[in-house]
């Protein structure tokens, strides 16, 4: 799987590796130099105080006699004459003079139980009457609802980690996949008049609310209009109810600990400044400083506010379960200037971003412009930050899928002032990250996609499949028909970041492109027409309404464990979401044209959900 030891360094780099078309590279010495600065030496004693990772199949043995503090507070001896028999989780070993972390792993993912469809949606975009101008908890609820009664099994949506603060500056981001956080959640997708108190407070004048909120929410989504309508409510509520004093508050809080008041330190600083935090004063860069350190006690209510909205978004979010599974997405990184970013930044690497090296879609290579982790780093830190991306995101969900999963293996580092196609690859500690994924998907019991489309290294599918992490395929993607893909994956026909089959059939997407100044690759257009034409039986002028259908009908003879079709193929929608490499179009604010309350009844909508719901029962 792994490349072969000779062309990584002891920093991790590797220097030469296979490009996506199976053909040798190299890196150049400025980029190995660049890439061994931003790593750094690591600490002397890094390898033996990060945590040790080990299986619970009971066939692990100390080296000398030690002793285990289980989370629970169980104290067991442990022996090297026999092997030692331990419980899942995150413990503490002590052996000799040291104490580590002691992650127990089952090493490999809960597997879906049965074999089922779902829909996958832009929550943002899946609107009712009842939303303020963006999709929110209770939208995703009643979507779930209504995929129920159509026989779907789950629904997978965009990431809904928080983008922003809870002031109104610097401003609300618009992509999913550039968060603040990966461990709390956006309070921009709460439901106001679903609050405790809020129709007390707000009275007659929810409706008015709502109302200014919803045109924020036209023609396109603005996140920074529809969040101060929504903030405004939001606190007057909070301070209307007292719910500052509130003992359940308080008590989750507590549970939440101090990850929790890191954040809402930095939201509350985010408000104080109105900007990015490495533009504030040095007292509040950093968790530590003397002035995030007084802020609680000299603003008690407002970090009180952005706890309570997290709290909110929480059960708001848990509520939205049911009977049908709802799968949330794990972005591969953080913003820079965001909270995460500022909790954790001794832990991330400085002059250098994240991205992918240049494949057919993306002919330049692509920069995400997020820092990634040093891995030496990370693993000192007991890969805290990881587990709790972790299970913040597979909470309260039926499912989690990782974004880029091969960024568990190694990540496309571009340095500073370099184009992303001159970046390099860095390691990671796969086998330790994807135990404690396995680990987080047991106590959530909670199945695991993982994306792993674009340049794969040879072994890493395997590898995922051979710890239950479901593989990802499109047919925009596959040289193979879907009757040959495997059984271990989501099968879906597109992305949030390829066309929608209307936008490809009509030739809308490849307009859009060229318009964007983009390198529009006719060809491939002209490919994927062609499959939908010879493989799916779609007459070359019919309607795209009629493509959607054709492109799902191929999808269904997937054998895959796991159907998703998208709502903007059902709706025929011509734009995808997203863009990629583009800043002057809508990107991530595009409505969906049909409100959530009239989707059971669109013919696509039924058209879609029949093939797909056959499939299945044909399968079982």
């Amino acid at each position: 799987m792994a490349a072969a030891s000779q062309d990584i360094d002891r920093y991790g780099i590797q220097r030469r590796y296979l490009d996506n078309a199976d053909q040798p590279a190299e890196l150049s010495e400025n980029t190995v130099a660049a890439l061994r600065a931003a790593i750094g030496e690591a600490a002397p004693a890094a390898a033996e105080q990060g945590p040790l990772v080990i299986r619970a199949d009971g066939n692990w043995r100390p080296a000398e006699p030690a002793e285990v503090e289980l989370e629970g507070g169980e104290r067991l001896a442990i022996r090297p004459d026999r092997p030692a028999r331990l419980p899942c989780g995150y413990h503490w070993l002590a052996a000799g003079a040291g104490r580590r972390r002691l992650i127990v792993s089952p090493g490999s993912c809960v597997r879906p139980g049965r074999r089922s469809w779902g829909w996958t949606a832009q929550l943002y975009a899946t609107r009712s009457a009842g939303s303020w101008g963006i999709g929110d908890f209770a939208d995703l609820r009643r979507l779930a609802e209504l995929a129920g009664e159509q026989g779907a099994g789950f629904v997978l949506v965009n990431p809904l980690h928080a983008g922003g603060a809870t002031g109104t500056e610097p401003g609300q981001q618009p992509s999913p996949y550039f968060p603040s956080s990966r461990r709390f959640l956006s309070p921009l997708y709460l439901r106001v008049d679903e609050l405790p108190g809020a129709a007390e407070v707000l009275g007659s004048r929810l409706g008015e609310l709502a109302a200014a909120a919803r045109a924020a929410g036209e023609p396109r989504i603005d996140r920074d209009a529809i969040w101060r309508a929504k903030r405004a409510a939001l606190r007057e509520v909070f301070d209307a109810t007292g719910a500052a004093a509130d003992p359940e508050l308080a008590g989750w809080r507590n549970q939440r600990g101090q990850s929790l008041a890191d954040f809402a330190t930095w939201c509350v600083l985010t408000e104080r400044y109105r900007n990015c935090w490495p533009d504030w004063p040095a007292e509040a860069r950093s968790p530590s400083g003397s002035i995030a350190r007084r802020l609680p006690a000299e603003q008690p209510d407002d970090v009180a506010f952005a706890c309570w909205l997290q709290w909110q978004a929480e059960l708001q979010l848990a509520a939205a379960g049911g009977s049908v599974s709802v799968l949330q997405d794990l972005p591969i990184g953080v913003d820079p200037r965001g909270a995460d970013a500022w909790v954790c930044q001794d832990l991330l690497a400085s002059g250098v971003t994240i991205g992918a090296p240049p494949d057919p879609f993306n002919r330049s290579g692509q920069d995400w412009g997020l820092p990634p982790f040093v891995p030496w780093r990370l693993r000192a830190a007991g890969y805290q930050p990881f587990i709790e991306a972790i299970r913040a995101t597979i909470a309260h969900a039926g499912g989690l899928r990782i974004d880029h999963v091969m960024g568990l293996f190694r990540l496309w580092w571009v340095p500073a002032g370099n184009p992303a196609d001159r970046g390099g690859y860095v390691r990671y500690p796969a086998a330790d990250l994807l135990d404690i994924v396995a680990l987080e998907s047991h106590r959530a019991g909670a199945p695991v996609v993982g994306e792993d489309l674009g340049t794969v290294e040879p072994g890493v599918r395997e590898e995922l499949a051979e710890r239950n992490v479901l593989s990802y395929r499109l047919l925009w993607f596959e040289q193979q028909p879907p009757a040959q893909w495997p059984a271990g994956a989501l099968a879906a026909v597109s992305t949030h970041d390829l066309p929608t089959v209307a936008g490809l059939w009509s030739g809308r997407d490849l307009a859009d492109q060229q318009e964007c100044g983009l390198d529009a690759d006719r060809a491939a257009t002209e490919r994927l027409r062609n499959l939908l034409i010879e493989k799916a039986g779609v007459p070359a002028g019919a309607d795209p309404a009629t493509a959607v259908t054709g492109a799902y009908r191929m999808l269904a003879r997937a054998p895959s464990l796991l159907l998703a079709a998208s709502l903007d193929d059902a709706l025929a929608v011509p734009d995808r979401p997203n863009m990629p490499g583009t800043t002057d179009r809508p990107n991530w604010s595009i409505p969906l044209p049909v409100p959530l309350d009239e989707f059971a009844e669109q013919p696509g909508v039924r058209a879609v959900a029949g093939l797909l719901g056959e499939a299945v029962r044909q399968g079982e």
